[in-house]
C-alpha cells in the first residue's frame, strides 16, 4: 500500500497539470442587456477572459496595464479580451462610467449573480484565463506588475 501512494500522488499531479478545464455553460450579459453564453466567447479562437470588479484595485491595475499593449496584442495574435465584471446588483451601475473613463477597448460582460465566477471555482478577482476552443489553457489569479508580460508570452505560444 505504501508503494502505491507515491504512484497515485504522482499520477494525480501529472493529470492535473495536463488537464484542461472547459469553459462553463453560463449566460452573461453585455452592457446592452443582451445575453451571451460563455461557451460562445472562444469558439474556434483564442481569447483572454478577465474576471474583475469596479472595487478591485488590482483588477483595475491589470486591465489598465493590458490596455496599453492590447492593440499590439490584437495586431500580432488576433486575441480578444472579454472583461467580465463580477459586480453585484448594488455596484454594477459603476461599470459603464468606469469603462467610459478608462477608455478600455475590451468586450465588457456582466456576471452580477457570480454564476460564471462560481462555475470557474474562482475564490477571488482578478482572475485571468487564456481560453482556446472553450478550453482554459492558462489561468492566473491576482495581479502584480509584469503579469501581463507573462500572459502575452502564453498568448503567443497558443496563437500559433
Amino acid at each position: 500500500m505504501r508503494k502505491l501512494l507515491p504512484i497515485f500522488t504522482f499520477l494525480c499531479i501529472a493529470f492535473s497539470i495536463t488537464a484542461q478545464e472547459n469553459i462553463p455553460n453560463v449566460d452573461l450579459k453585455n452592457l446592452n442587456g443582451n445575453e451571451i453564453n460563455a461557451k460562445e466567447l472562444s469558439e474556434d479562437k483564442l481569447v483572454v477572459i478577465s474576471l474583475w470588479a469596479t472595487w478591485c484595485v488590482p483588477c483595475l491595475k491589470e486591465l489598465d496595464a493590458i490596455s496599453y499593449v492590447y492593440e499590439d496584442w490584437q495586431e500580432e495574435t488576433g486575441v480578444e479580451l472579454y472583461a467580465v465584471s463580477v459586480d453585484d446588483a448594488r455596484t454594477v451601475k459603476r461599470v459603464r462610467p468606469l469603462i467610459s473613463g478608462k477608455g478600455w477597448n475590451y468586450h465588457i460582460l456582466l456576471d452580477t449573480n457570480n454564476d460564471f465566477k462560481r462555475a470557474l471555482g474562482a475564490s477571488s478577482v482578478p482572475l485571468t484565463l487564456l481560453v482556446k476552443n472553450n478550453k482554459v489553457v492558462y489561468r492566473h489569479s491576482g495581479y502584480s506588475p509584469g503579469a501581463e508580460d507573462e500572459l502575452y508570452e502564453k498568448i503567443k505560444e497558443y496563437a500559433k
